[in-house]
């Protein structure tokens, strides 16, 4: 299917020179002079490499069919990580280099979406949000206000970020699956 530049979103899976490419993300550049381009930075799915293309923004791309799922993540092992199709049942492994950083987010019983192209996976979707524990932080501070700088903390999935002053070790909080940023502390 054949789309323009300008449409391409992150995640999208496009052909090329007869090869796939998953998109790892695409910005739309309208320069004061000259013709408007979308720069596209993506990953060959067959061996991981990554490259970064120039379209102009009507420029026709071809975008591969994808199929989007929903899948449980079970557990990781040495062939991958499994997930189970929750209408059939099936098991399907997914190679650490689809996954990448979405790695530390996944939890079991997580429902994610996986695009499958005839059948292999080639990317995955997490759930924007995520709950995890603050393993470790500064402690509080007396006399600090909520408005102050952020501190940093180590979550349980060993993910580094930054929390509000309030937030102490033990503390379940919500974090943003794209970037691991605070959004909120977890309601138990």
């Amino acid at each position: 299917m054949r789309v323009i530049a300008s449409s391409i979103r992150k995640g999208n899976v496009i052909e090329q020179d007869g090869k796939l490419y998953v998109v790892l993300s695409a910005e739309n550049i309208h320069p004061g002079k000259g013709t408007p381009v979308s720069q596209v930075e993506m990953r060959r799915i067959s061996d991981g490499v990554k490259i970064s293309e120039r379209y102009k923004t009507t420029d026709q791309v071809e975008k591969a069919t994808v199929e989007e799922r929903n899948f449980t993540y079970l557990y990781e092992d040495g062939d991958g990580y499994h997930f189970m199709n929750p209408e059939t049942y099936d098991q399907i492994a997914v190679s650490k280099d689809v996954i990448g950083g979405a790695s530390a987010y996944l939890q079991e019983n997580m429902t994610v979406k996986l695009s499958l192209h005839d059948m292999n996976p080639i990317a995955v979707q997490l759930p924007q949000r995520v709950t995890l524990e603050v393993v470790d932080t500064e402690p509080v501070t007396k006399g600090q206000t909520a408005s102050s700088s952020y501190k940093p903390a180590v979550l349980s999935n060993g993910v580094r970020t930054a929390v509000p002053p309030h937030v102490s070790t033990g503390t379940r909080i919500v974090v943003m699956t794209e970037d691991g940023s605070y959004v909120e502390r977890a309601k138990d």
